[in-house]
């Protein structure tokens, strides 16, 4: 811990007595760096890249509604395009789908033709009634008639087809669907080599409305599960563990008879003539089903056999934490709160990213003619600068929540007077935050940044070098790539553990981080027992929902079974309703790691004697008494001084 640059030995914890701003440097750091991201999105928008996205440009290097700089080399660019504000391609139907982008020559026009353009005539027509010339600039509309050999690759491909501009990029797109035969076409030929994926895309448009009400499902059964958690008690977790066991065994056993059932009536020919290949897609999805769910089941029974003694601690903790979503009912929002905000700073990436595309030297290709557009020299490290902003700032977003989680859990927990607590002490939290912890969290995001990226990068490697590689270079990345999101999900966990710590005792990350390992050390069985008992029993509070959600699934598409394909709608369904699941009660988790770090604090520092009260709740109080009564001994400081009292 020599990055926290203190000597002291020993500091006492405080509680919510004092505030002060912590890791300054590193908010210093952090908001340079995110100028430099406010830069990266200025470059293209002050060099013409941005416009050259949105206003769209034609294959000479003309900015669309733009007055054009001349480009050396180009005898077409250059040119005032202020009235013609619309991008037209000769040949828009020539989609190339591996580089994801249209293989024409593109031109700025005043006018979209609204109607089909048969003939050359047409062509001089409208150029002559709208001023917008369809074939390259160097050929007049009065030539557009006359034979000449340049017209098959300086007009348009005839008959032209309708068109209508995009509301946001001025692009001429066709109207008329029949344009993209030869997409469709290919598409199709991919498709009807493929009949199992036919009719798995056909079983989940038949199966829509039933995938729409079994996501609805999800939903509801996830809130009814947070209200469950709420009051969850030590029988309340057997009677879940049961209805799991009950639930898993039971739809193990539905899903077994189901393939019974399914094979029986392929193999006596019962089944429609339409029906036959859907119904024996159906046989083979059961059986993986079926035998998915016996080895779940399985492995599920002999975890529940050997966790079965350690639910106590657990089960105190999951009885404050009911009480305080209770008191800080916002809290089940602040995952909604964080996504939001990621999607807008996604879109904001994406777009800027996409800026960045269209921006740099213009470079003309001799083979073509056509101009691009590339950054060279050093501007091409800017698209590296961006891709570290994504996930240092996606990293900030998530700390951010986790801190303003952690503060609001920390004034409940320590304020003994719970009417006395702040009016909002969500909102409260995020201020002060905002006010102080700024620079922590920075600094623990960049840590989890640091370890990301090389992940990242040898996770790109290793999808490159596919089949290209030994058996030995393989094995080694992946062992790499294994330990370095080992060594992330520990340092995201000590990271957790760290802003607890700050919102404590307001202190630096280092200091937080130091402190709170060494009082994870000293409670190494019971982060054991917090970690596996309490994960596994709101593990199955997730399996629980999806085990539900997928019988429903079940019995529902049994009545298709002669033409829907279970595999992708079940498969679509089970996803939906674990990621729903997880959004809820992975607050819940939150809070419990966090009230985990506060009682270890409460019962270091005080034992119940006057000048020395707990903090904790009753139902925790019951625990340290059942403890002591088992023999249980305090940890002690270490050095043998006397603990000092905490300070109300």
């Amino acid at each position: 811990m020599g990055c926290c640059g203190s000597t002291e030995s020993k500091r006492e914890w405080k509680p919510l007595e004092e505030h002060s701003c912590t890791d300054i440097p590193w908010l210093i750091i952090f908001t340079l760096f995110c100028i430099g991201m406010a830069c990266i999105c200025g470059y293209p928008i002050a060099t013409g890249g941005a416009a050259r996205l949105v206003f769209g440009y034609d294959s000479y290097g003309n900015t669309c509604g733009k007055n054009n700089t001349k480009i050396e080399g180009v005898p077409l660019s250059g040119r005032d395009m202020t009235e013609n504000k619309f991008v037209f391609f000769l040949d828009p139907c020539n989609i190339d789908l591996i580089n994801r982008k249209i293989k024409s020559i593109a031109l700025c026009v005043s006018k979209c033709p609204s109607t089909e353009l048969t003939t050359y005539s047409d062509l001089k027509q409208f150029a002559l009634n709208n001023g917008s010339n369809l074939c390259s600039y160097d050929l007049t509309p009065t030539r557009y008639t006359s034979y000449s050999s340049e017209k098959s690759t300086k007009c348009p491909k005839l008959p032209v087809p309708p068109s209508k501009s995009v509301l946001l990029f001025r692009r001429c797109i066709p109207t008329d669907i029949s344009c993209y035969t030869q997409f469709a076409k290919a598409f199709m030929t991919f498709v009807s080599d493929n009949t199992v994926l036919q009719r798995v895309i056909s079983g989940v448009m038949a199966s829509k409305e039933i995938i729409i009400g079994l996501c609805i499902l999800a939903l509801v059964l996830s809130l009814i599960m947070m209200v469950v958690i709420r009051y969850i008690s030590q029988v309340l977790v057997w009677i879940l563990t049961v209805l799991v066991i009950i639930g898993s065994t039971g739809g193990t056993g539905v899903l077994w008879w189901f393939y019974v059932d399914h094979r029986k009536a392929l193999n006596s020919n019962t089944t429609s003539v339409f029906g036959k290949e859907v119904a024996s897609d159906n046989v083979k999805a059961l059986l993986f089903y079926a035998i998915g769910a016996t080895i779940f089941t399985v492995v599920l029974l002999l975890v529940m056999f050997f966790m079965r003694k350690r639910v106590a601690l657990t089960i105190s903790l999951f009885h404050v934490a009911g009480k305080v979503f209770i008191h800080l009912p916002l809290l089940v929002l602040q995952p909604f709160w964080t996504f939001l905000c990621l999607i807008l700073f996604w879109i904001y990436w994406i777009g800027v990213l996409l800026f960045l595309g269209t921006t740099g030297t213009p470079v003309k290709n001799n083979s073509t003619g056509v101009v691009g557009y590339e950054m060279q020299g050093p501007l091409q490290f800017l698209v590296w600068y961006h891709v570290v902003g994504l996930i240092w700032i996606s990293e900030f977003i998530l700390a951010f929540q986790q801190m303003t989680i952690a503060g609001a859990v920390v004034t409940y927990y320590f304020t003994r007077n719970k009417s006395k607590m702040p009016a909002t002490p969500i909102i409260s939290s995020m201020v002060r935050t905002i006010r102080y912890h700024l620079g922590t969290l920075a600094k623990g995001s960049f840590i989890i940044t640091l370890v990301k990226i090389p992940r990242l990068i040898l996770t790109y490697i290793h999808s490159q070098l596919k089949g290209k590689e030994n058996a030995c270079a393989r094995c080694m990345v992946k062992a790499c790539v294994c330990c370095l999101w080992c060594l992330e999900k520990c340092l995201a966990y000590l990271n957790q553990n760290a802003y607890t710590a700050t919102a404590i005792n307001s202190t630096s990350f280092c200091t937080s981080a130091r402190e709170a390992f060494l009082i994870l050390v000293e409670n190494a069985l019971r982060v054991a027992a917090i970690n596996t008992v309490g994960d596994f029993v709101l593990f199955l509070g997730k399996i629980l929902i999806v085990s539900c959600t997928a019988f429903a699934g079940v019995l529902a598409l049994n009545y298709q079974r002669d033409y829907t394909v279970w595999v992708l709608p079940l498969l679509i369904v089970c996803v939906f309703a674990f990621l729903v699941a997880h959004c809820f009660l992975s607050v819940f988790e939150n809070v419990v790691d966090v009230l985990f770090l506060c009682f270890a604090v409460d019962t270091k520092y005080n034992d119940g004697s006057p000048g020395r009260e707990y903090y904790m709740d009753k139902a925790l109080m019951e625990f340290v008494e059942n403890s002591k009564k088992m023999g249980w001994k305090k940890p002690d400081d270490g050095d043998g001084r006397e603990m000092k009292p905490m300070v109300s």
